[in-house]
């Protein structure tokens, strides 16, 4: 395999376990596979964060309002790998309940990831909803 392979196949299972975590209230995951190397930042769909502190306390939050993900499917439309960084982009189609109520939508999402001692870490989110 190469990196781009490695890549790609981190993103389908690690990365794609921590979202369907964090869609059922879990944080943990998702906040092990962000950076601990500033910078790091979200300007989330719903919510944006800036530095560590202001994301953990996003990711709580997040995972205190879902629950009960019966769907996550990652589309990747885009990636590149490039010696120690890389990027994702590609629409995120998500059922969970949200403050309890079930709901359906897609994101179109972009990440950057660094390499950080042989493991990639998440460096900065972009996520908006998608309107027809």
């Amino acid at each position: 395999m190469n990196d781009r392979d490695d890549f790609l196949t981190w993103v389908r299972t690690t990365l794609r376990e921590a979202e369907i975590a964090l869609h059922n209230g879990d944080a943990a995951p998702r906040r092990a596979l962000w950076s601990r190397t500033e910078p790091v930042s979200v300007l989330g769909a719903w919510r944006n964060a800036i530095g560590r502190e202001e994301l953990d306390t996003l990711f709580t939050d997040l995972a205190e309002t879902f629950s009960d993900c019966t769907s996550y499917e990652f589309e990747l439309q885009a990636y590149d790998v490039s010696d120690n960084m890389a990027y994702t982009v590609g629409l995120e189609h998500t059922s969970t309940s949200v403050n309890g109520q079930p709901r359906t939508y897609t994101l179109r999402a972009t990440q950057v990831y660094r390499r950080e001692n042989g493991a990639w870490r998440v460096a900065h989110r972009h996520g908006d909803t998608m309107t027809t």
